[in-house]
């Protein structure tokens, strides 16, 4: 899947679109989003680890990151540049 076309199945499923840089060897320890997260690795490598392993994701993996999920972060040596979806869970009521 292209750039493009992953940015258009965003869109298409509710999920805001940015392109986001980190830094190399970045190390963000567990935490969660309130947000839903679907991912496009663009350069670089990611790895996420949560209660069902870890796992590095490349240039043209996707991952997925379910609001409220507890997961750490560790940016590769050259960094990661990703296309990122973002998106919020409507209030209950």
């Amino acid at each position: 899947m292209t750039p493009t076309e992953f940015e258009a199945a965003l869109l298409r499923d509710g999920f805001s679109a940015e392109t986001r840089a980190i830094e190399p060897d970045r190390v963000t320890p567990e935490h969660s989003h309130p947000f839903d997260v679907r991912a496009l690795v663009l350069e670089g490598e990611i790895t996420l680890s949560s209660a069902g392993g870890s796992r590095t994701y490349r240039p043209g993996e996707v991952f997925t990151m379910a609001a409220g999920c507890p997961h750490a972060e560790a940016v590769g040596p050259t960094g990661v540049r990703n296309l990122v979806g973002r998106r919020h869970q409507a209030p209950a009521g």
